[in-house]
């Protein structure tokens, strides 16, 4: 399923602390989705990564090697990377050079995931989860038809596997409802009645909130995004479903 030239490489970040929680990681991001959501803040890189640098990763390997004291590892963003048959000789050659690697993903490649986690190429994986697990309702917030059974494939890959991970959901106040999000969190629960976990009884679902700045939709930049003190409100809630 792979190859041995890894995906090109439009952004780096040398540090962060928001990327991987607990940890200081470098952040790689590479081109191309195959999602559009509306709400997308990074779509130059998901439409016009050709307007953007190429970078070089044994350049950026070489950078952090001075740092290994403190970064602790490489978040590996997008775009989507699992849709670079690349991404595998990426993510060894990221292994090799000492640090561990996170990988953000839209869910949308379960056997990529699959693959990736037995190869023991990941040692963390954040999952989008864009909306409730219904047909429809995903597609209005991917931006493309989505079968759900293809999420939920991946999320049965996460809780069945080896490596931490948790469920992020972006709340966009004109998309979603509250009631939307605490019924995906029912949703999840039953999933994970399903689907016995090594790691965890039941998924950690994060709500992170819309930002209107520069969405893929420009009408969006008039949508007013939930006060932090509502987003915190409904994670609790959510917290308390998945308990």
């Amino acid at each position: 399923m792979a190859n041995d030239q890894p995906p090109p490489i439009k952004g780096f970040i040398e540090n962060s602390l928001l990327d991987w929680p607990g940890q200081i990681c470098a952040v790689l991001f590479l081109p191309y989705c195959n999602l559009r959501c509306p709400y997308c803040h990074n779509h130059q890189l998901v439409l016009r990564p050709d307007t953007l640098e190429t970078l070089s990763l044994e350049a950026i390997l070489d950078r952090l090697h001075g740092f290994k004291e403190w970064v602790d590892g490489i978040c590996i963003t997008g775009g989507e990377p699992t849709i670079h048959r690349g991404l595998p000789a990426m993510l060894r050659r990221v292994h090799e050079a000492g640090f561990k690697t996170k990988l953000d993903t839209n869910g949308t490649q379960p056997e990529t995931l699959h693959y990736l986690i037995t190869e023991n190429l990941v040692d963390c994986v954040a999952m989008d989860v864009k909306a409730p697990l219904d047909d429809s309702v995903y597609a209005r917030c991917a931006g493309v038809y989505v079968p759900v059974s293809i999420i939920k494939k991946s999320i049965d890959v996460l809780m069945a596997g080896t490596v931490p991970y948790v469920l992020r959901c972006t709340v966009t106040p004109s998309m979603l409802a509250e009631s939307d999000i605490y019924c995906l969190a029912e949703q999840l629960r039953g999933l994970s009645t399903e689907t016995p976990s090594s790691l965890t009884a039941a998924p950690l679902l994060s709500l992170q909130n819309f930002n209107p700045a520069d969405p893929l939709d420009p009408e969006l930049k008039n949508v007013q995004p939930h006060t932090d003190q509502a987003l915190a409100r409904m994670q609790e809630e959510v917290n308390r479903i998945l308990s």
